[in-house]
């Protein structure tokens, strides 16, 4: 049976609050048997790597880079790319929902990517733009809507 592929996207520089609120979303996602996916380096991408590897979960890491070991130590599984911010459209095509936790302009981009590709975006603390991100305030009604969204 084939399993969802979450991903959490959001900035590698965020608060304690949002860093919390990302490491809960990714210990849930694995909760409810997903994949996670992110950028696999710091901050939200950390958080979320971070919850789902205490959860049992899987956690692939879509590196920027095309050292491996530059990913943070909760990633299983390391896809090396060298395309920096490029990576995003890879994230965006492999998710089957994207759940964006603050960020600045790379977490912009890769919400325009998900929109593109007509994947569903659940934001937290994130970008308020004339697109439908589905705006939600905690790390439960996050996973709840985004697997309503993609089931």
């Amino acid at each position: 049976m084939r399993r969802e592929i979450i991903a959490v996207i959001g900035g590698s520089e965020v608060d304690q609050k949002d860093l919390t609120i990302a490491e809960e979303v990714g210990s849930l996602v694995a909760k409810k048997g997903a994949i996670l996916i992110t950028g696999g380096m710091g901050g939200v991408m950390q958080a979320a790597s971070k919850g789902a590897k205490q959860a049992g979960g899987l956690v692939v890491g879509i590196l920027p880079t095309v050292d491996r070991e530059s990913a943070n130590p909760y990633v299983d599984i390391s896809i090396i790319t060298g395309l920096g911010e490029a990576r995003n459209i890879i994230i965006a095509r492999t998710c089957d929902c994207a759940i964006a936790i603050s960020g600045k302009y790379g977490t912009l981009s890769e919400i325009a990517y998900c929109m593109m590709f007509n994947k569903p975006v659940i934001g937290i603390h994130t970008w308020k733009i004339d697109a439908p991100i589905i705006h939600v305030e905690s790390a439960q009604e996050a996973i709840d809507r985004a697997f309503k969204a993609i089931l």
